[in-house]
């Protein structure tokens, strides 16, 4: 993505929050009233990405008229910035020539990702416009797996060779910097292109003139391939401190280069992905859950609500089963939702922490069982402390003890089978190649409602002696 002026535009004493969303309560208001001067003006001194989200702010019909209003130049800019959805609206109302000029001069990564989203129809027609060099760039970029490096890696680097000197390097680089997202690391291929070695734009400038680069260079370079996967690479340039890390293909070939710009826009999808698998799979990769059609929201989260019912189905065939000490002590039914509740909730804490572990490599340096057996014991720690209240809260409640004292005990292991099964479950799903964070909650809800209903009753009449 193209870097980002950092220039402080500010109106008075306002926020940027302010500012924004008082440049999109003016725009439209003044493309409302058809004052498109004074619209275009009040846009000058405004960060592309804020005029982005004042675009996105504005009704549909409003898009492609506000969009004009801006130059070539910055429609380009502004136009990496937009929802997928408002960019794939621009490109059905703006004319064929603004299209192709937007989409040409777009840095190669955002094309990749723009057309991903796309209809194939509309890609092949862009496709057919674009400039025979961006046309084989983007081809490049499609032909590999999506979430990998080589499909949101950017073609527009600066390579040096070994021979060259300082001073060589440096007009090199005042050549190319307009036409590369990225100057501060300088990649060194040799002949052939293979990645030999990196320097910094900070090595050169404190390097002599004469030196070569060769000299000046880190043969030890970090990389990655084209099939790495994008989260991966993420994590690899969050690990190091890198601003850009080189992709290269199956011949150790230098092809591309992914920046840390776009390792945000990764670490963002990523974790809105877990997230939202965490809440049962409600979105897609890619989509704006709250721009989605309310049908396909509605299709996305039935699964495993649908899921839940049928746990829901066999909790209640067990109570039922139960009628005969239910008839005997009444009073236990109304502990059911509790014991099931909090044993929900126990378990849903450790799968979060278990999960959350995984995907930042916290618990790299522990194994499997270590883990489990540390929630086990957090759970046993959280029951004592949950039964004891529970305990007296039954008793001051119903003035039963025996029935106070079965809803304490439950309580206790139902806490340590919601902790097992919360920190178990993610590392089963990983070794059976399952997202742990999309097939976790509903089933540590399985486990807890029907084992922890089956111990409250058992437990109850073991202590009731019915």
């Amino acid at each position: 993505m193209t870097e980002v002026n950092n220039s402080n535009v500010t109106l008075g004493d306002v926020s940027r929050r302010e500012l924004r969303d008082l440049v999109r309560t003016q725009l439209r208001m003044l493309l409302e009233a058809g004052d498109l001067q004074g619209a275009k003006a009040i846009l000058v001194p405004v960060q592309p990405a804020d005029i982005a989200e004042a675009i996105e702010g504005l009704p549909e019909t409003m898009h492609a008229l506000a969009f004009r209003l801006l130059s070539k130049d910055e429609a380009i800019e502004v136009y990496e910035y937009l929802d997928y959805s408002v960019q794939e609206r621009l490109i059905a109302e703006l004319k064929s020539q603004e299209v192709r000029d937007i989409v040409d001069q777009m840095s190669s990564d955002d094309r990749a990702r723009l057309f991903d989203e796309l209809p194939a129809k509309v890609v092949n027609h862009l496709l057919e416009q674009l400039s025979p060099t961006e046309r084989q760039a983007t081809a490049l970029m499609l032909g590999y797996e999506a979430d990998t490096a080589g499909r949101i890696m950017t073609l527009e680097f600066i390579a040096l060779k070994d021979n060259m000197t300082v001073a060589q390097a440096l007009e090199r680089i005042r050549c190319l910097a307009n036409a590369s997202e990225m100057i501060y690391y300088l990649y060194v291929t040799d002949q052939a292109r293979r990645l030999t070695g990196i320097v910094s734009l900070r090595e050169l400038v404190t390097s002599q003139p004469e030196q070569t680069i060769g000299e000046v260079m880190t043969r030890d370079v970090i990389f990655v391939n084209t099939d790495t996967h994008q989260e991966e690479v993420a994590k690899l340039i969050q690990r190091y401190d890198f601003l850009a890390v080189p992709v290269v293909d199956r011949q150790q070939l230098l092809v591309g280069i992914v920046t840390v710009d776009d390792v945000i826009d990764i670490l963002q999808e990523e974790t809105t992905k877990d997230i939202y698998a965490l809440g049962g799979g409600v979105q897609s990769s890619g989509d704006n859950y709250f721009q989605m059609n309310l049908l396909e929201v509605a299709r996305k989260r039935v699964l495993w609500l649908f899921v839940l019912l049928i746990t829901n189905t066999v909790t209640g065939t067990i109570i039922k089963s139960q009628e005969d000490i239910l008839t005997q002590v009444v009073t236990l039914t109304a502990f059911i939702p509790l014991l099931t509740g909090t044993g929900g909730n126990v378990g849903a804490q450790s799968s979060t922490v278990v999960i959350r572990g995984m995907n930042t490599e916290e618990i790299r340096s522990l194994g499997p069982l270590q883990v489990i057996g540390r929630e086990a014991i957090a759970g046993a720690l959280l029951g004592g402390m949950l039964g004891t209240i529970a305990t007296i809260w039954a008793y001051f409640l119903q003035g039963r003890l025996e029935v106070a004292i079965a809803v304490g005990v439950s309580l206790i292991a139902i806490s340590v089978l919601a902790s097992v099964s919360g920190s178990a479950l993610p590392f089963l799903f990983r070794f059976l190649r399952l997202d742990p964070a999309l097939m976790s909650a509903p089933f540590i809800t399985t486990a807890v409602d029907v084992l922890g209903v089956l111990i409250y009753f058992n437990l109850a009449r073991v202590i009731l002696r019915l």
